[in-house]
This record gives structure tokens, C-alpha cells and sequence, in this order.
């Protein structure tokens, strides 16, 4: 008896392909999904949202209102210091012996402080660091005023007071000089970190009397 053998292979039928099951197919779709969705979050994530965009808005928006406020109130403060200066020199110098106080040129002193304060009546809403130097400018000046209001006192009032009330107008003036030299020192800083360099709106005269001083710093660099 012959042996029986198979069918020859080219009489085979090709194996079937493997198809892929119904859990791979699912693992996938929830991969590409996850995929989509990260990428999604992170585009999200990165873009700033509309509070993020207000915000940053309104800071660039205070920090150009704020240089403008830096560079009017150096401006105002150089005006100032032409008007301001002479009267405290004035009244800190030592009168001859021989020459009587005038109390008409007191009193335009007195017109011209009243005119010095004005630019501080409404002042506008600024930063911290503006404004400290705005308050120390309108600081000065009504010490100033408190100077030349002893002054008067002491030239028109009694003569048993006269000295003891011109040393005090003499005491009140170099407080005003040594409030002055603060607050342009912090002016000078805000006008280099606005970027416009050093600014030195200093009073002149002798700083033997605890009044701060210049940085020596070249006008308008640091900016």
C-alpha cells in the first residue's frame, strides 16, 4: 500500500491575516485621544489667559504713566529749586549788624512758598517711590514756609524776641535745605531706574549740616 501523503502545498490555502483585536484597536484610539488632549492642555496652559492679559496691560500701562510722572515732577522740582533756593540761603546767611530786616521782602517770601506749594495740592496717584519723592519735595517747601512765617515774627514782633525767633527761622530753613537733599536723592533714583539717567535737582550751598549731596555721578548717565 502506498503511504498517503498531503496536498501539495501550492493546494494549501494561504493562512489568513491576523486582524488586529477589538482591545487593540481600543488601547489605540484612547492613546491618540490622550495624545490630542495633552497636547491641547498644554497649549492652554502656555497661552495667558484673559486676567493674565489684563494685568500685564494695565502694569505697562502704570509704568508709563509712572516715567511721564518721574520726568514732570524733576521738571517741576528744577522750577521749584530757582524760586525756593535764594530764600533759604537767605535766611540761613547772617545779616549784617548793621542792616534792619525788611518786612515787605518777608512777605514775598512768603508769596513765593505759597506759589511753590501749589504743584502739590493735587497731586496725582503715582508709585510708591514717586511719590516719597513728591512728599519730601512738598515737605521743603512748607518747611520753608514755617521759616519765613518765624522770620516775620521775628521782624515785626517785639525786639526782646527778635533773636531768639530769627535763630529759630535760621534752624527751621536748614531743616527745609536738609529735606530738600532727601528728597532729590530719591528723585535722582527714580529718574535712573525710569532710565533717565541721574538728575541731580540738589539745592546749592554748604552741606556741613547733615544734607545730603550729589552721587557725582555725570548728569543724565545711568540711564
Amino acid at each position: 500500500m502506498s503511504r498517503r501523503t498531503g496536498r501539495p502545498s501550492y493546494q494549501l490555502s494561504a493562512p489568513e491575516p491576523r486582524r488586529p483585536t477589538r482591545l487593540a484597536v481600543v488601547v489605540a484610539a484612547v492613546g491618540l485621544a490622550a495624545a490630542l488632549l495633552g497636547g491641547i492642555v498644554g497649549y492652554a496652559a502656555g497661552r495667558p489667559d484673559a486676567t493674565e492679559s489684563a494685568i500685564a496691560d494695565i502694569r505697562q500701562a502704570e509704568a508709563k504713566r509712572d516715567t511721564q510722572q518721574i520726568a514732570e515732577l524733576t521738571a517741576t522740582a528744577r522750577r521749584l529749586r530757582e524760586e525756593v533756593a535764594p530764600v533759604l540761603a537767605a535766611l540761613r546767611a547772617d545779616p549784617p549788624a548793621d542792616r534792619q530786616p525788611d518786612p515787605q521782602q518777608v512777605r514775598q517770601w512768603q508769596q513765593t512758598l505759597l506759589r511753590a506749594a501749589e504743584p502739590f495740592a493735587n497731586p496725582p496717584s503715582g508709585t510708591t517711590a514717586t511719590n516719597v519723592a513728591r512728599g519730601g519735595l512738598r515737605s521743603a517747601v512748607e518747611q520753608a514756609s514755617l521759616a519765613v512765617e518765624s522770620y516775620l515774627l521775628a521782624v515785626t514782633g517785639p525786639l526782646t524776641q527778635r533773636a531768639a525767633l530769627t535763630a529759630l527761622a535760621k534752624r527751621q530753613a536748614t531743616e527745609a535745605a536738609t529735606a530738600w537733599s532727601v528728597a532729590a536723592t530719591q528723585l535722582d533714583q527714580i529718574n535712573v531706574d525710569a532710565g533717565h539717567g541721574h538728575q541731580h535737582v540738589y539745592l546749592e550751598g554748604d552741606h556741613d549740616d547733615g544734607a545730603l549731596t550729589p552721587d557725582g555721578a555725570e548728569e543724565g548717565s545711568g540711564g
